[in-house]
């Protein structure tokens, strides 16, 4: 599992566009295809930004829930790790989280 304050250098969890994936799975709108790269949908979409989809599960913030067959769908699932680099917040330059962290 990831300690958010040491996220891996792949993924910038404080972009915009991580942060709506990441919401996007955490409210159940995401699937990942069963394979060794996994694609994200979105509410059935391909994910306009497969390149940050990929790192964020293949780094353990987002899970396929259950097995699949090879290219199924299954239901995407935020990991411990997810949900922590959600509930923290984006930094404000200067590395302090807004709010306390907290999502609104």
């Amino acid at each position: 599992m990831h300690n958010v304050s040491s996220a891996p250098a792949g993924v910038d969890l404080d972009s915009p566009r991580a942060r709506a994936i990441l919401r996007a799975v955490a409210c159940g709108h995401g699937e990942l295809t069963s394979s060794m790269v996994p694609d994200l949908f979105i509410d059935g979409l391909a994910c306009c930004d497969q390149f940050t989809a990929h790192a964020l599960a293949l780094e353990g913030f987002i899970r396929p829930e259950g097995e699949a067959t090879s290219g199924q769908r299954v239901p995407a699932r935020l990991s411990m790790a997810g949900w922590e680099a959600l509930e923290r917040g984006p930094r404000e330059p200067g590395g302090n989280a807004p709010n306390g962290g907290v999502v609104a």
